[in-house]
């Protein structure tokens, strides 16, 4: 699976986290103890990385990233009672308006949960965007 050496620790850092704080706090607090952990891992984390998103050369709005690591992967994360499809859309979208390919959703709820999400095309393949 695509960049799975990184996603695999990503994943590992989710559960650390989760299992140290459990559920109930808001998303910043598992956003800044996720990049603590990500970065006692070796990563090379950036948290709230503006993201410019463009329409026909035009750039149409931003969104903040909660997490990129490695320039490879977008880190969303939710702290409600479950993920839904539109966090899931939220992902895809945010990929496609990346270069990045590989995102990974996690829900820091009542149950620990997580969306692995890949999104390539053409653009990507070949640097345009």
């Amino acid at each position: 699976m695509l960049n799975s050496d990184i996603t695999e620790k990503i994943i590992k850092a989710f559960y650390n986290v989760y299992n140290s704080l459990g559920f109930g706090f808001l998303e910043k607090v598992y956003e800044n103890s996720m990049k603590i952990e990500l970065k006692k891992m070796g990563l090379k984390v950036e948290s709230q990385k503006n993201i410019k998103v463009h329409y026909l050369g035009y750039e149409v709005g931003d969104y903040y990233a909660d997490l990129v690591v490695n320039d490879l992967v977008i880190v969303e994360l939710k702290a409600g009672d479950a993920l839904c499809e539109e966090h899931e859309a939220q992902l895809i979208n945010y990929l496609r308006a990346t270069n990045i390919e590989v995102g990974i959703l996690f829900n820091f709820g009542k149950l620990a949960e997580f969306r692995r999400k890949i999104f390539m095309n053409e653009n990507k393949k070949h640097g345009k965007q």
